[in-house]
């Protein structure tokens, strides 16, 4: 079963590259950080298509909007 990505390897909100960490809230909602992209991703129960941009993205730095490699994920 495919919750999350599996349209190889990239940048759009339905791919990842190079997936970590994951976590799994009490309502099903999938976060993944996605190393290769330099941002965290989310996915919302039911929702399998595309996922959401929750945190990076904006490129590896040190930028408020920004993230290097992130590895885990924990809420």
């Amino acid at each position: 079963m495919t919750i999350a990505g599996g349209n190889g390897r990239g940048g759009a909100t339905n791919q990842f590259h190079w997936p970590q960490g994951l976590f799994v809230d009490d309502n099903r909602t999938v976060v993944i950080a996605d190393y290769g992209n330099d941002r965290i991703m989310q996915w919302k129960n039911g929702d399998t298509t595309n996922g959401q941009v929750v945190a990076g993205g904006n490129g590896a730095g040190n930028g408020l909007n920004q993230l290097r490699s992130p590895t885990d994920v924990l809420i």
